[in-house]
């Protein structure tokens, strides 16, 4: 049988003149009916241009030049726009990684979900409404009829995430591009996800799965190729290459995967979780920086019933010390994390700081303490004004800490740069010139600027490669123990949360349903819930996950 997709010799050039840059070269692959081929490696290696050339989405004077580009035997090399409109959703389905600017933020799910079906004349109009309720609950979207109705910012990440793979599984292409499709997802639901992915492939859908988590490439992947810097560097069958990697640059990204498996590192008695209780209700004790009591959260739905998002969640949190906070989406651990930065207020419960009130405070009483509770954002491309330098961002938050202007601003600029492993070139760039991890980086001295004594990070390495990410955690753990900072960490990640934590709190529709010293809770965990998210998490297999 012949391939769906053949490509040979893919070269795309960005750029004019002296300034035209290569960032794929000579990349060959196939896509043949039924197996999956996963393309890895970081951020700009080009994994992500070699996608969307499958689709014809280069980006606008892109040079676009292949030997062999054939997409059902026909030749994609002189496609124009009308050809590739015919191509994408029903030959080619596309799911990237950014749900929230790849969905229309005007449109309802249903009809963002429902649009390949209609444009592509698969079902008549009356019956597209119901085949949405199907695609939504395939990929585990629960209550698909109500979230149908909603606008994608009505939605969390993770069910955003799920209506852009809906979307484009609607018309039943025969090739998939999936880029990074569950970066965003829970273990539970990315479990559920790859599920249906795998019965995708065993129906003989042709699978391009992008992704940084190897764990997930071992899963799904029949054969992966590995990329940097524009070109393939290792390609093979997915066991040879996981199992004996030959080339530096694979061993290097295996070494750099998290382990769920793995102890954390052993804590400095400053640091000890030993005397905390492993129970879901937190004493408080003198020497607690934050502690929350019986915090409740409720909000309106669309039938104007409540819904508590979060439900008498108790916890303490001292100097030095790190509390890793998981579960689903809308678990409510963001909602917890907005709750203690005092962003959101409780309906019930109260957040102390240092003993005093905290969350029951009005904003202008709050306000000279906010310096020492920090937050540092998933994206923080979403959250720097993307006209400002670096040097620009930091001095926002250098005012704030008092700083005057001048010399004394900028050297202090210069030192939160080298403290998280930049440096003085970076500061006259904007953010879409720094790369992701950089990007996170700028974000953590931005947080740092004005001598904050709890950091809160949500979601903080979500969306890093993993040996960027290794490199942002390591940072985040040697800050804490140089400057004592406490630290809540919220994340999907329990591999992450297991290598940062000191205690782990686990959150299942709004409530707290464990919590205890992390190895406790990894090794013995004492609630169904935590030990169904521990065995939904991808792993390596053995001899990767040594290499």
């Amino acid at each position: 049988m012949s391939p769906i997709v053949e490509l040979e010799g893919l070269n795309v050039e960005f750029g004019h003149g002296r300034r035209r840059t290569t960032v794929v070269a000579g990349v060959s692959l196939t896509l043949s009916a039924g197996e999956c081929l996963a393309l890895v490696g970081e951020s700009g290696s080009g994994k992500s241009v070699t996608a969307r050339t499958l689709v014809g989405l280069t980006a606008p004077g892109a040079a676009v030049r292949a030997e062999r580009f054939l997409v059902e035997g026909r030749d994609a090399a002189a496609f124009g726009e009308r050809d590739w409109r015919r191509v994408r959703g029903r030959t080619v389905g596309l799911v990237l990684q950014d749900a929230l600017s790849a969905l229309d933020p005007l449109r309802r799910v249903g009809a963002e979900v429902g649009e390949p079906l209609l444009a592509h004349r698969v079902l008549p109009k009356a019956d597209v409404p119901g085949r949405v309720e199907e695609l939504l609950a395939a990929v585990g979207v629960p209550e698909p009829a109500e979230r149908a109705r909603q606008y994608p910012h009505q939605l969390s990440g993770g069910l955003r995430q799920r209506a852009l793979i809906a979307s484009a599984l609607a018309a039943g292409p025969r090739v998939l591009v999936a880029d990074e499709p569950t970066t965003a997802l829970d273990v539970t639901v990315q479990a559920q996800v790859l599920d249906l992915l795998g019965r995708l492939k065993a129906e003989g859908t042709a699978l391009l799965l992008i992704s940084h988590d190897l764990a997930v490439v071992a899963r799904l992947a029949d054969r992966i190729a590995v990329m940097k810097d524009g070109r393939i560097v290792e390609s093979g069958p997915a066991g040879r290459v996981l199992g004996a990697p030959e080339h530096p640059y694979t061993r290097m990204l295996l070494a750099a995967a998290p382990d769920p498996d793995r102890p954390a590192p052993v804590p400095s008695p400053a640091r000890s979780p030993a005397d905390v209780a492993a129970t879901v209700t937190a004493t408080v004790t003198k020497d607690e920086l934050l502690t929350v009591r019986g915090l409740v959260k409720r909000y309106r739905t669309p039938d104007g019933g409540l819904r508590e998002a979060v439900a008498e969640v108790s916890f303490g949190l001292a100097p030095g010390e790190t509390l890793g906070i998981v579960g689903e989406s809308g678990s409510g651990k963001s909602t917890t994390a907005r709750l203690v930065m005092g962003m959101l207020a409780p309906d019930a419960g109260e957040v102390l700081l240092d003993g005093r009130p905290w969350s029951a405070l009005p904003e202008r009483e709050r306000r000279p303490a906010r310096p020492a509770v920090q937050l540092v954002h998933q994206d923080p491309l979403a959250s720097f004004d993307p006209r400002f330098t670096v040097r620009r961002i930091l001095a926002e938050a250098l005012a704030v800490a008092g700083v005057p202007r001048g010399a004394a601003r900028r050297e202090r600029a210069v030192g939160l740069l080298t403290q998280v492993g930049l440096g003085e070139q970076h500061l006259e760039r904007r953010p879409h010139g720094l790369s992701g991890g950089q990007r996170q980086r700028v974000a953590i001295a931005r947080a740092l600027a004005t001598g904050p004594r709890l950091l809160v990070c949500d979601e903080p390495v979500s969306a890093l490669d993993v040996s960027v990410q290794a490199q942002v955690l390591e940072l985040l753990a040697r800050l804490r123990d140089e400057l004592g900072l406490a630290m809540l960490f919220i994340s999907h990640d329990l591999a992450v949360v297991r290598q940062v934590s000191d205690r782990v709190l686990v959150m299942k529709d709004g409530r707290a349903v464990e919590y205890g010293p992390v190895e406790r809770v990894f090794r013995s965990p004492g609630h169904p819930y935590t030990r169904q998210l521990l065995a939904a998490v991808p792993r390596l297999p053995a001899r990767a996950a040594a290499a």
